[in-house]
């Protein structure tokens, strides 16, 4: 999914549903290209080391812990987190493409 290729809620909530919650922590990123990913964070790696690990990195969300319910088919059955996630998304990233550092986005729309 990249944000400059006019994706849809149903592209977001089909990241979402590619991945499952219960083993796993995951980051929701997007490089400077515009691509949204999803990706699982390992137990050994902290969020910082993440971060640092990925310099193509312009925005990221809080982390969703295992077993929260924010990842899954469940999550990306939530129309309604769904629809906040991606207004979200598509505001934030206008603003982090001029960011001198990565955004960190704690706050839904």
């Amino acid at each position: 999914m990249n944000l400059n290729k006019q994706p849809t809620l149903d592209d977001l909530a089909r990241l979402f549903a590619q991945r499952k919650d219960k083993y796993d922590s995951h980051i929701l990123w997007v490089c400077e290209s515009g691509e949204v990913r999803l990706d699982t964070l390992p137990p050994e790696v902290a969020e910082d080391e993440f971060v640092k690990r990925t310099p193509s990195m312009r925005a990221r969300f809080r982390t969703y812990r295992r077993g929260g319910g924010y990842v899954g088919k469940k999550a990306a059955a939530d129309r309604d987190f769904m629809g906040r996630l991606y207004q979200t998304l598509h505001q934030q990233w206008l603003a982090s493409q001029s960011a001198p550092k990565v955004t960190f986005i704690d706050r839904y729309c």
